[in-house]
């Protein structure tokens, strides 16, 4: 099912801006490839609804899940590029689809215009504190590594940012865990804190909550510093894994072709959306990173990204399923 949502702007204002740049010219839809309250829908609608209010045009939201963003993803390069069809969409999207299925139906670096990194947000490793007695790191992989415990971590997904995390941390610290892949991270999350399973990866924002309450225990960050919002929690590097920085991130991108000169307006506008006071504090308190890249510096970042994930998919023989 698709979900819209039409998010209008005051008429005042927007009549300027409408009148220097010429885009846009009616309502511009954003299509999400996964489903309403994800965080690629979030961040879309926060921004959707900043550019409303700026330029004085509909911003739609239009949600299109189905085959791990592919979907929408295809739907999107079908479409015009004259900057009225966007596409707002996670890291499997724009990275480990292509390191992951072989036979994916779209290519998003040669067929997806990169217009910007929007945000990133680390990992937290995370244990269920009723079945983990461990506090650190070190305690963590001696009782991973004791005969009979059968580890097992949940994921929102196959080829999710959680799932390969996982992977990258079995092949990191030689330990075995099983793979439980879910419809999305509240489950997942709901999983861990049930006791169905007892470790897991999972982005900063979504666990805070958890943490704080004590139905969680943090045990690490991915992040390259450690966060003011877990000040005691150290990052991987310190508490002994080198070279293990993973963020989630998001990114917004437009069916190819598009004019460079469309491009520089589409990506000022979202850049301002996201750096706009109230856009900016929401993401923030979310446990987001405001990223706001060039479309020059998302390309590059992006093809990096591929290559790393498919690094990681080829020595833990991961298979889509």
């Amino acid at each position: 099912m698709r979900r819209r949502s039409f998010l209008l702007a005051p008429v005042a204002l927007p009549v300027v801006a409408l009148a220097q740049t010429g885009w846009p010219q009616r309502a511009v839809t954003i299509v999400v490839p996964f489903a309403a309250g994800s965080s690629s829908d979030i961040i879309a609608r926060a921004t959707a609804q900043q550019m409303s209010a700026t330029l004085g045009r509909p911003f739609v939201v239009e949600n299109r899940p189905g085959a791990t963003g592919e979907l929408g993803a295809r739907g999107v390069i079908r479409s015009a590029p004259d900057g009225h069809t966007l596409m707002h969409g996670p890291i499997s999207v724009w990275a480990i689809n292509v390191a992951l299925r072989p036979k994916l139906g779209y290519d998003p670096v040669r067929e997806l215009t990169r217009i910007t990194q929007t945000v990133r947000t680390p990992n937290i490793l995370v244990v269920n504190p009723r079945l983990v007695p461990a506090t650190d790191l070190p305690s963590l992989l001696e009782w991973m590594k004791r005969p009979g415990n059968n580890v097992s971590y949940p994921s929102s997904g196959v080829g999710s940012s959680d799932h390969l995390t996982g992977e990258m941390f079995k092949i990191a610290t030689s330990t075995d865990m099983t793979h439980v892949p879910y419809t999305g991270g509240g489950p997942a999350m709901t999983s861990i804190i049930a006791g169905d399973t007892q470790v897991s990866f999972q982005n900063l924002g979504a666990v805070i909550p958890h943490i704080q309450e004590g139905r969680l225990r943090a045990i690490l960050t991915t992040a390259e510093a450690r966060s003011p919002v877990l000040p005691n929690v150290p990052t991987a590097g310190q508490a002994g894994l080198r070279d293990f920085v993973v963020y989630s991130w998001q990114g917004y991108g437009a069916p190819p072709n598009m004019d460079a000169a469309l491009l520089r307006e589409v990506h000022a506008a979202i850049t301002a959306a996201l750096r706009a006071p109230a856009v900016a504090t929401r993401l923030t308190d979310l446990g987001f990173d405001i990223v706001a890249s060039t479309p020059e510096e998302f390309a590059a970042f992006q093809v990096g990204e591929i290559e790393r994930w498919r690094q990681v998919v080829r020595a833990g023989n991961i298979r889509a399923d």
